[in-house]
């Protein structure tokens, strides 16, 4: 079954756009859960709440930060979606 040139390129568009937008949320929970368990590590802390709590706050921090960008993203990908699948 022959696939469509344009679709493909859309397909690995899309995929690369997830992964850009992906990025920097999870990057910023394991740069958060790094700094918590050399923490944990150094005071002999072991509560599992001490490093899940931060790293989900940090990331939705992150993540309500980056929405504008984020939706920039989606609304660029979105036109020419529209823009090649119209014409």
């Amino acid at each position: 079954m022959p696939y469509d040139e344009v679709t493909m390129d859309m397909v690995r568009q899309a995929l690369f756009i997830t992964l850009k937008i992906c990025a920097p949320i999870l990057a910023a929970g394991v740069v958060v859960g790094l700094v918590i368990s050399i923490f944990q590590s150094v005071t002999s802390i072991q509560d599992q709440t001490l490093s899940f709590v931060p790293k989900i706050i940090v990331m939705i921090l992150v993540a309500a930060v980056l929405t504008p960008w984020i939706i920039q993203r989606l609304i660029d990908y979105s036109r020419e979606l529209l823009t090649l699948t119209a014409g």
